[in-house]
């Protein structure tokens, strides 16, 4: 018969503390830690840089969704409807993950392992992309409908280029927050 046992698994003992160095006036020099690979840079998870850009994000791309979403004739339209696709998916991404840089925040926690660096980085990496496309693909239809047909009269241009410069917003504050995940998986 095949049962699973208890495992224990031995505990090492925490290295003595770095002895302080003094240097040639007698003052004491800061002693950094051993296995310290890279601080936390402001932006990255579990920092408030990075729950700053994670709430920009989300209220822009909020914002974006709900703005689109006001008008009535953008389902007659593609690139409108993927925005609002887009920016729904940005938004409910970036809460989840300011929901848990608050919460890294509230109990000390480091968020630098590379399973969540991993994970945080394809997550930005796919949705800032789509974001961008979104906003991009937005813009041409509304230059195409403002500048090029003149039929703004007829249509909610305010709405689409309101909504569409808040796609382009949360876009800039979601690549930073790329660009730092994957250097922080990069420099591993």
């Amino acid at each position: 018969m095949s049962v699973s046992h208890a495992a224990v698994h031995p505990v090492d003992d925490p290295p003595p503390p770095p002895q302080p160095v003094l240097d040639a006036g007698g003052e004491v020099l800061p002693v950094r830690p051993r296995g310290v690979r890279m601080k936390d840079v402001q932006g990255m998870p579990g920092t408030r840089g990075g729950l700053a850009l994670r709430l920009c994000q989300f209220l822009s791309a909020a914002g974006s969704l709900c703005v689109m979403a006001t008008t009535s004739d953008f389902p007659s339209v593609t690139a409108f409807t993927y925005l609002v696709a887009a920016v729904g998916l940005q938004s409910l991404w970036s809460l989840s993950l300011a929901i848990v840089d608050i919460y890294a925040l509230l109990v000390k926690r480091c968020l630098q392992n590379s399973g969540v660096v991993s994970l945080f980085t394809v997550g930005d990496g796919i949705t800032s992309t789509l974001t961008f496309a979104a906003a991009s693909a937005s813009a041409g239809i509304t230059v195409l409908i403002d500048n090029d047909l003149d039929i703004c009269s007829q249509n909610h241009c305010t709405q689409f280029e309101t909504a569409t410069a808040l796609a382009f917003v949360c876009w800039f504050a979601a690549l930073p927050s790329f660009l730092m995940n994957f250097w922080s998986l990069a420099s591993r």
